[in-house]
């Protein structure tokens, strides 16, 4: 069953960023794009962890997978195959965005370890 809720609760994220979002963006503008970013992501954060609709312990990809194969499944089944091949760059890049953020976040850990590590001997 956890499979199941875990399922739903990225669905649900991605559905309303991909829905709801544009529509608020594209009618208030920028404003309308950052209220979009807090009530949808804050809503489904909320909903996802804090409730605990999903079950991802120590994982590290979070609600972002689900509404970015949401929003990519979203366009192949509305104009077909040709949209998956038309987002690979995009999708090609925002891997390596990741990877780069994942690389230099251990970086930092490693640092910030080290930096505390001098200080408790000191």
């Amino acid at each position: 069953m956890k499979y199941v809720r875990t399922t739903l609760g990225y669905a649900i994220a991605g559905i309303f960023v991909m829905s709801v979002w544009g529509a608020f963006a594209g009618k208030y503008g920028i404003a309308g794009g950052w209220f979009a970013g807090f009530a949808i992501i804050g809503s489904m954060w909320f909903l996802n962890h804090f409730l605990g609709l999903i079950d991802n312990p120590g994982a590290f990809v979070d609600m972002a997978l689900g509404i970015g194969i949401c929003g990519t499944m979203r366009d192949v089944f509305m104009k077909g195959t040709e949209a998956a091949v038309a987002s690979m760059p995009t999708l090609i890049i925002v891997i390596l965005g990741g990877m780069t953020g994942g690389i230099v976040a251990v970086m930092c850990q490693k640092d910030m370890a080290k930096k505390e590590e001098a200080k408790q001997e000191a």
